[in-house]
């Protein structure tokens, strides 16, 4: 999995072959072709391993209240985890979403990582309500379904127009201190997400 990332990174989806992903790992093609029956049958178990790894990645949120760590949930969300290649990785994901509405596979896949993230966040809002922390009128399945069409506009936008997912943040952590927090509710003091960073 591993190597199909850093393949990914170098090639994109289009121009991806097995020969590529072997040269990035310590397995032959022949080796490859015996596990997987293809670069789609590799690639489908490539974006549940994503799927996977964000699951792991997200089980435990610091924070100490539902507001902080929805806070550092987005925060990890919307930042890349790896500087140095995160253009051309979402550059290789957007072409593999775009693959989808001809791809029944790909289709699942994404489809399960949706689910995946718009059930972390609103859990995590449900969270904030019950602590009294959000207002009452918000709903966490709308919040939740707002949220993944930011990340994944962020994320496209990257992409296609080079737009760095910065800006979108501050105004993520904005719309959470400003919208969701109820009238009582203090907004973190020192949570780094002030306007210049």
């Amino acid at each position: 999995m591993d190597a199909t990332y850093g393949a990914l990174c170098k090639h994109g989806y289009a121009e991806l072959t097995m020969q590529d992903i072997a040269e990035e790992s310590s397995k032959s093609k022949g080796t490859l072709h015996y596990h997987f029956e293809g670069k789609q049958d590799l690639l489908e178990s490539f974006l549940a391993f994503l799927l996977n790894r964000f699951e792991e990645r997200t089980r435990t949120i610091p924070g100490e209240t539902p507001t902080e760590r929805l806070h550092e949930f987005l925060d990890e969300l919307l930042t890349p985890t790896d500087e140095a290649s995160a253009e051309e990785f979402r550059t290789a994901i957007l072409e593999i979403k775009a693959q989808s509405p001809y791809n029944e596979a790909y289709r699942e896949q994404l489809v399960e990582f949706d689910k995946a993230l718009h059930e972390r966040l609103a859990t995590l809002v449900a969270d904030g309500l019950e602590a009294g922390e959000f207002r009452a009128d918000v709903d966490p399945d709308e919040t939740a379904d707002f949220l993944v069409t930011v990340s994944n506009g962020t994320e496209t936008r990257a992409a296609a127009v080079d737009r760095s997912p910065e800006r979108t943040k501050r105004h993520v952590h904005q719309y959470i201190d400003e919208f969701l927090l109820a009238d009582d509710t203090e907004t973190p003091v020192d949570d780094g997400m002030e306007a210049g960073e």
